[in-house]
């Protein structure tokens, strides 16, 4: 069986193939062929486009993946693409047209706070599951205002925890922040705060927009200031930015990346720049780094691999999004439903208890929990020879 497939996915095709070779003992039985239909809001242009770009591939990857697998009993799962531009306006129109479309079962939307943000209200209106890629937790808090909404990513506070254990192992007393000004920025300086504060250590910020294409004066008051390590809460390509200019300046402490400064396992023009960065991510963005003991981390390495060959190289956030179509695929099987009819509240349900060991880690959602990657997924990695390793 391809590794790519989640224990849930196989057991369900199991059980399925089974019912069907009994029912087929007794008379011709219905099948369930229709097509499962996603649609994908996602930044295809403008400032976060990037990124948007990474989700893109990943998800049409693990559709290919799935679809070929023979996992979905006869179905195939059809992703419906549309560019938002990095413009939360034009994400809320997005959204409207596919909760009117009767086809689709569920959305994903890209990592824009805004759009996620701003949409909730007609997403929950609609009646419509979504998984949103995007970092805030005000996505999917408070719970009873978003019984519609979920997320599928790092969280702030579990960052900020595991950054804070990386400055004190460090010997760290002194911490300068660029911090994206934005909702998740200004929950991650929230969190990091609280977290620093308990051990001691101060913490001056300086803020970016997210159309930032220049943090040099930014980064310049943060050096002044003779800060042990700087802190990048910022999206990738600030954070490479960010690492370039401190590297121009006298600065010469260490670099701490949040989990969303995460990008391309390779780092390129700005290597020299990151050499002995810490990041905190996810294990997958290193897994050639692992062995395969468990059957969860042959399937990140199958990943790896299969996003490796197609694409020339590898991103970190696309685990994400391909785990955000496994869900749906899982919950879409288990609600069951009437043949041939979209069941979006059965599969809802289904979603806010879904339990599985993901390319991105274990994830676990809970009627009290919409925002699904538990702390466990987090690791420590370090920059070295221009690419990311896992500590140690």
């Amino acid at each position: 069986m391809s590794p790519i497939r989640s224990a849930t996915i196989a057991a369900l095709a199991s059980a399925v193939v089974a019912t069907t070779l009994t029912g087929c003992q007794i008379g011709e039985a219905d099948t369930d062929t229709s097509p499962i239909v996603i649609a994908v809001d996602l930044e295809l242009s403008g400032a976060a486009a990037p990124v948007g770009r990474t989700y893109q591939r990943a998800l049409e990857l693990k559709r290919d993946q799935l679809n070929s697998s023979g996992a979905l009993n006869g179905r195939k799962i059809e992703l419906k693409f549309k560019d938002n531009r990095s413009d939360a306006a034009e994400s809320l129109r997005n959204i409207a047209d596919f909760s009117s479309d009767s086809q689709v079962s569920a959305i994903i939307m890209g990592g824009c706070n805004e759009c996620a943000l701003g949409a909730v209200g007609t997403i929950n209106e609609k009646r419509i599951p979504t998984i949103a890629l995007a970092a805030s937790g005000a996505v999917t808090n408070p719970v009873a205002e978003r019984r519609y909404v979920f997320k599928l990513g790092p969280n702030a506070a579990d960052s900020a925890a595991a950054l804070t254990t990386e400055l004190r192992r460090n010997n760290v007393r002194k911490v300068g922040a660029l911090v994206s000004d934005d909702d998740y920025g200004r929950e991650g300086m929230a969190a990091l705060k609280s977290e620093l504060q308990k051990a001691n250590i101060t913490l001056r910020e300086q803020k970016a927009k997210i159309t930032d294409t220049d943090v040099n004066q930014q980064v310049r008051l943060l050096t002044s200031g003779k800060p042990d390590a700087l802190v990048l809460w910022t999206p990738p390509e600030q954070a490479m930015l960010a690492a370039t200019s401190a590297q121009q300046t006298t600065f010469r402490g260490s670099l701490f990346l949040d989990a969303g400064a995460a990008g391309d396992l390779f780092l390129g023009g700005a290597a020299k720049a990151t050499e002995r960065a810490t990041l905190i991510f996810t294990q997958t963005m290193a897994i050639d780094d692992v062995i395969a003991t468990t059957p969860a981390k042959a399937a990140r390495r199958q990943w790896f691999q299969d996003y490796t060959a197609r694409f020339g190289g590898y991103n970190g956030a696309s685990s994400f999004a391909a785990d955000a179509v496994q869900l749906i695929a899982d919950a879409e099987l288990r609600a069951g439903g009437e043949i041939g009819k979209v069941d979006r509240d059965g599969l809802r349900d289904v979603l806010e208890t879904s339990q599985m060991d993901g390319l991105s880690g274990p994830i676990r959602m809970t009627p009290d929990n919409h925002s699904g990657l538990m702390p466990q997924a987090l690791t420590t990695l370090v920059a070295r020879n221009g690419r990311w390793r896992l500590a140690g």
